[in-house]
Protein backbone atom coordinates (compact mmCIF):
# COMPACT_ATOMS: atom_id res chain seq x y z
CA UNK A 1 0.00 0.00 0.00
CA UNK A 2 1.05 3.48 -0.94
CA UNK A 3 1.29 6.22 1.87
CA UNK A 4 1.48 9.80 1.23
CA UNK A 5 4.94 11.67 1.76
CA UNK A 6 3.02 14.73 1.29
CA UNK A 7 0.13 17.18 1.65
CA UNK A 8 -0.50 20.38 0.31
CA UNK A 9 -3.93 22.77 0.71
CA UNK A 10 -3.52 25.18 -2.02
CA UNK A 11 -7.26 27.42 -1.24
CA UNK A 12 -5.83 29.62 -3.97
CA UNK A 13 -6.21 27.19 -6.83
CA UNK A 14 -8.72 24.80 -5.03
CA UNK A 15 -6.94 21.73 -4.98
CA UNK A 16 -5.11 19.17 -2.71
CA UNK A 17 -1.83 18.38 -3.69
CA UNK A 18 -0.64 14.74 -2.27
CA UNK A 19 2.34 12.84 -3.03
CA UNK A 20 3.26 9.26 -2.93
CA UNK A 21 5.60 7.17 -1.60
CA UNK A 22 5.51 5.44 -5.16
CA UNK A 23 6.53 8.35 -6.66
CA UNK A 24 2.98 9.37 -7.85
CA UNK A 25 1.70 13.02 -7.68
CA UNK A 26 -1.38 14.28 -7.89
CA UNK A 27 -3.83 17.55 -7.47
CA UNK A 28 -6.85 16.87 -6.68
CA UNK A 29 -9.82 19.67 -6.91
CA UNK A 30 -11.63 20.42 -4.38
CA UNK A 31 -15.10 19.42 -6.23
CA UNK A 32 -13.94 16.54 -7.49
CA UNK A 33 -12.98 15.41 -3.91
CA UNK A 34 -16.17 16.62 -2.81
CA UNK A 35 -18.84 15.15 -5.31
CA UNK A 36 -16.39 12.01 -5.13
CA UNK A 37 -16.44 12.21 -1.09
CA UNK A 38 -16.49 8.54 0.14
CA UNK A 39 -19.56 9.45 2.55
CA UNK A 40 -22.61 7.22 2.79
CA UNK A 41 -24.44 10.47 2.50
CA UNK A 42 -22.79 10.50 -1.18
CA UNK A 43 -21.87 7.29 -1.81
CA UNK A 44 -24.93 5.26 -0.26
CA UNK A 45 -24.58 1.93 1.01
CA UNK A 46 -24.42 -0.16 -2.16
CA UNK A 47 -24.46 0.16 -6.03
CA UNK A 48 -26.89 2.14 -7.43
CA UNK A 49 -27.18 4.31 -4.13
CA UNK A 50 -25.01 7.25 -5.31
CA UNK A 51 -26.20 10.50 -4.73
CA UNK A 52 -25.49 13.09 -7.28
CA UNK A 53 -23.74 16.00 -6.11
CA UNK A 54 -24.73 19.20 -7.45
CA UNK A 55 -23.75 22.87 -7.09
CA UNK A 56 -20.26 22.20 -5.78
CA UNK A 57 -17.75 24.09 -8.12
CA UNK A 58 -17.17 26.60 -5.88
CA UNK A 59 -17.16 24.31 -2.56
CA UNK A 60 -13.77 25.44 -0.45
CA UNK A 61 -11.88 22.95 1.97
CA UNK A 62 -11.79 24.63 5.66
CA UNK A 63 -10.15 21.89 7.52
CA UNK A 64 -7.82 18.23 7.14
CA UNK A 65 -7.60 16.23 9.87
CA UNK A 66 -5.58 13.08 10.29
CA UNK A 67 -6.92 10.04 10.68
CA UNK A 68 -4.98 7.46 12.60
CA UNK A 69 -2.36 6.58 9.71
CA UNK A 70 -4.26 5.52 7.37
CA UNK A 71 -6.75 8.35 6.42
CA UNK A 72 -7.70 11.97 6.33
CA UNK A 73 -10.74 13.82 7.13
CA UNK A 74 -11.83 17.00 4.92
CA UNK A 75 -14.19 19.38 6.09
CA UNK A 76 -15.45 21.20 3.35
CA UNK A 77 -17.38 24.54 3.68
CA UNK A 78 -21.07 23.67 2.77
CA UNK A 79 -20.77 21.67 6.21
CA UNK A 80 -19.99 17.91 4.48
CA UNK A 81 -17.50 16.34 6.94
CA UNK A 82 -18.58 12.53 6.91
CA UNK A 83 -15.79 10.77 4.52
CA UNK A 84 -12.90 9.58 5.19
CA UNK A 85 -10.52 9.50 2.46
CA UNK A 86 -8.29 6.88 3.02
CA UNK A 87 -4.67 6.83 1.53
CA UNK A 88 -5.72 4.23 -0.95
CA UNK A 89 -8.99 5.92 -1.69
CA UNK A 90 -7.40 9.05 -3.00
CA UNK A 91 -4.56 7.43 -4.89
CA UNK A 92 -7.54 5.73 -6.71
CA UNK A 93 -9.06 9.58 -7.25
CA UNK A 94 -5.47 10.63 -8.50
CA UNK A 95 -5.09 7.75 -11.00
CA UNK A 96 -8.59 7.77 -11.85
CA UNK A 97 -9.27 11.53 -12.12
CA UNK A 98 -9.67 12.05 -15.63
CA UNK A 99 -12.50 8.77 -16.39
CA UNK A 100 -14.23 10.21 -13.25
CA UNK A 101 -14.26 13.33 -13.74
CA UNK A 102 -15.74 12.42 -17.57
CA UNK A 103 -18.05 10.29 -15.81
CA UNK A 104 -19.50 13.28 -13.36
CA UNK A 105 -19.92 15.36 -16.05
CA UNK A 106 -22.09 12.63 -18.40
CA UNK A 107 -23.95 12.15 -15.08
CA UNK A 108 -24.82 15.71 -14.57
CA UNK A 109 -25.84 16.17 -18.11
CA UNK A 110 -27.95 13.40 -18.21
CA UNK A 111 -29.69 14.58 -14.82
CA UNK A 112 -30.20 17.85 -16.47
CA UNK A 113 -28.13 19.42 -13.23
CA UNK A 114 -25.04 21.99 -13.43
CA UNK A 115 -22.40 22.41 -11.35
Amino acid sequence: MTTPTEIVLHQKSKTLEIAFDDGARYHLPFEFLRVYSPSAEVRGHGVGQETLQVGKQNVNVTEIEPTGSYAIKITFDDGHDSGLYTWEYLHKLGQNQDAMWQDYLRQMEEAGESR
